[in-house]
């Protein structure tokens, strides 16, 4: 199969610790936080058998909070090349694994362990030749902090460098249903291609987080965005007893985007993104079956004022 689903936590942390044990020759990794201990002594004991481990770890994030230290002195004790990510980007929110230059993670999930436990995330594996040639490339050009260009014609999709443009296509395609998991709607585009489509008669089923989940100063775009869809015809709903972490779109129950894009300027201007598009027939079936029973398992997001104001005091946030 050229791609496969992985769906967190259902899969558990299995499915990535069996493919490192599996590594002959080359890992090459890309996390924005890597902190779970199993998965770093699983990447060290890989060093250890001889493979050529490299690791690419986002420095900080806008705040200066730095998560990766320890990880990152634990992998340069062991012998694990590892280095900061590429400065160009404000960020780089990229998680994947390149596996002997032959197998690769496009992931929504970071290397912790409450996305491989407790959070909605997915992740798509590839053996396509042109998709691991160009996470390849992207890696490599990273590593030595030097340019980087898409293929035109590979179903991997990168920010800063096509991200809106891919993703806004694919809404625009859609004719019958989409279905979309994400933290955050914030993209002034993104948002009116969404409208557009409900407009057009495409049914639009939005899973999203708690209002009190945004940063301060990007609740108020963040939650009218989220009305303004809302008002057109999308149902917003939330998850009632798992984490949204995930980032999916699902269109015409027939192709889909996995990766680690979150739908806002930041992520399509500023940071180093992954996702692809799949239609791989088993990967958007089950894909289907999660989206539907994750629906039967949330209630509507009651975005009025005084439910964002009661949401945002029960945990401490006053407007």
């Amino acid at each position: 199969m050229t791609h496969n689903l992985l769906v967190f936590p259902d899969d558990t942390a299995q499915c990535i610790i069996d493919p490192i044990r599996a590594a002959k020759r080359s890992l090459n990794i890309r996390m924005f936080l890597f902190t779970d201990p199993t998965l770093l002594n699983e990447v060290i004991a890989a060093k250890r058998r001889g493979v050529k481990v490299r690791v690419m770890l986002n420095p900080a994030r806008r705040n200066g909070e730095s998560e990766n230290d320890e990880t990152a002195a634990a992998l340069a004790a062991a012998g694990v090349e590892v280095r900061d990510s590429n400065p160009a980007f404000a960020l780089t929110h990229q998680k994947s694994m390149v596996i002997d230059n032959e197998w690769g993670f496009v992931e929504s999930l970071n290397w912790e362990t409450r996305d491989l436990t407790e959070t909605r995330d997915y992740a798509v594996t590839t053996t396509k030749a042109l998709e691991i040639s160009e996470m390849v490339d992207c890696f490599e050009a990273d590593w030595a902090k030097q340019n980087f260009v898409p293929h035109p014609d590979s179903q991997l999709i990168w920010c800063p460098n096509n991200g809106r443009e891919r993703i806004g296509a694919f809404i625009d395609s859609a004719r019958d249903t989409l279905w979309i998991q994400n933290e955050r709607y914030q993209d002034t585009d993104i948002i009116e291609r969404l409208v557009r489509a409900v407009l057009r008669g495409v049914q639009v089923h939005i899973m999203a987080r708690q209002p009190h989940k945004l940063k301060k100063n990007k609740l108020i775009e963040g939650i009218g965005g989220l009305r303004i869809m809302h008002d057109v015809g999308a149902k917003v709903h939330r998850l009632n007893d798992m984490k949204l972490h995930g980032k999916m779109l699902l269109a015409d129950e027939t192709r889909a985007i996995v990766g680690s894009i979150n739908l806002t300027p930041g992520s399509f201007d500023d940071r180093r993104e992954l996702a692809i598009e799949t239609d791989a027939h088993h990967v958007v079936k089950r894909l289907v079956d999660t989206s539907h029973r994750d629906w039967k398992h949330s209630r509507k997001l009651d975005l009025s004022d005084e439910a964002v104001q009661a949401d945002l005091e029960k945990h401490g946030i006053r407007q």
